[in-house]
């Protein structure tokens, strides 16, 4: 009988070189999301301390308007959500290229998720902006 051929039971160099590409895709891909996440918090409690020191500067009492804390808080939250998923998403996406599952499956797609968000909260902020001079 014949020996199995040793080279088979070798990994093949393009198939591991494909799967370091892949890593090294989702790293940058992980590394945006927290960029966009970061930005996404800090743009929050930017807008919260933003608007408290104008209210105090107006001699205003120190509680800034609930609609400017509301959107604050909503795009802290939606940063760190943001985060969150990435960071699990990056994690599913990992074990998938060290299986060798790297079949094309769509999937939804968390950029658009969070487009939508900001749409909501955007179109929040504009109605706030919009009627709060009737609430004076």
């Amino acid at each position: 009988m014949r020996d199995a051929d040793p080279a088979a039971d070798l990994p093949n160099p393009a198939t591991e070189l494909a799967k370091a590409r892949n890593r090294a895709a989702e790293e940058r891909t992980l590394m945006a999301w927290i960029r966009t996440a970061l930005s996404l918090i800090g743009f929050g409690f930017g807008i919260d301390r933003i608007v408290t020191v104008i209210y105090q500067a107006a001699g205003y009492a120190i509680s800034p308007m609930r609609l400017t804390r509301v959107l604050g808080l909503a795009f802290v939250a939606l940063g760190t959500f943001a985060m969150l998923y990435a960071a699990i998403d990056h994690r599913h996406q990992l074990k998938r290229i060290q299986r060798n599952d790297l079949l094309y499956r769509p999937r939804h797609s968390p950029a658009l998720a969070v487009a939508y968000i900001l749409v909501a909260l955007g179109c929040l902020a504009f109605v706030g902006i919009l009627i709060s001079p009737l609430l004076r």
